[in-house]
């Protein structure tokens, strides 16, 4: 992918990833750490009990990570396979005797395409994100 839609990309996922970490997960973070802490001071409870309590804390920040791990992995997924639809249309190009600047031209403007498609994508599936985070028991 050409380094000014790479980086594109790049800086919209970080601008997303970004506010759901600041608006959502630092919120679950100070929630399990402060769990946590109360279960540690549970003087009376045996060792076991007192890692099980900090489980149960650690468990919904887990969910979340990996509810966001799992959408930005498919959403990385389905950019890779839009530029490779490029790459096989750019060679497909070439193959039937395109010169390079077009051939170039071509896979620029396809992936520009993916690009928007997918920056496109990053409102709603940040509206969704927030919602399965917002709906994750504390």
């Amino acid at each position: 992918m050409a380094a000014a839609h790479q980086a594109r990309v790049q800086n919209e996922v970080e601008e997303m990833v970004q506010s759901l970490e600041r608006d959502h997960i630092r919120v679950m973070q100070g929630r399990m750490f402060r769990c946590s802490a109360d279960c540690c001071d549970r003087s009376t409870d045996s060792m076991s009990v007192v890692h099980q309590c900090i489980e149960r804390c650690h468990t919904p920040l887990a969910k979340a990570q990996g509810l966001v791990t799992s959408e930005l992995e498919k959403f990385q997924d389905r950019l890779t396979r839009c530029t490779m639809h490029c790459n096989d249309k750019a060679k497909d190009l070439f193959d039937s005797g395109a010169k390079e600047p077009a051939v170039r031209s071509l896979m620029d403007s396809c992936v520009g395409s993916c690009v928007d498609d997918h920056v496109n994508l990053l409102p709603s599936m940040t509206r969704r994100l927030k919602e399965n985070l917002d709906s994750i028991q504390q």
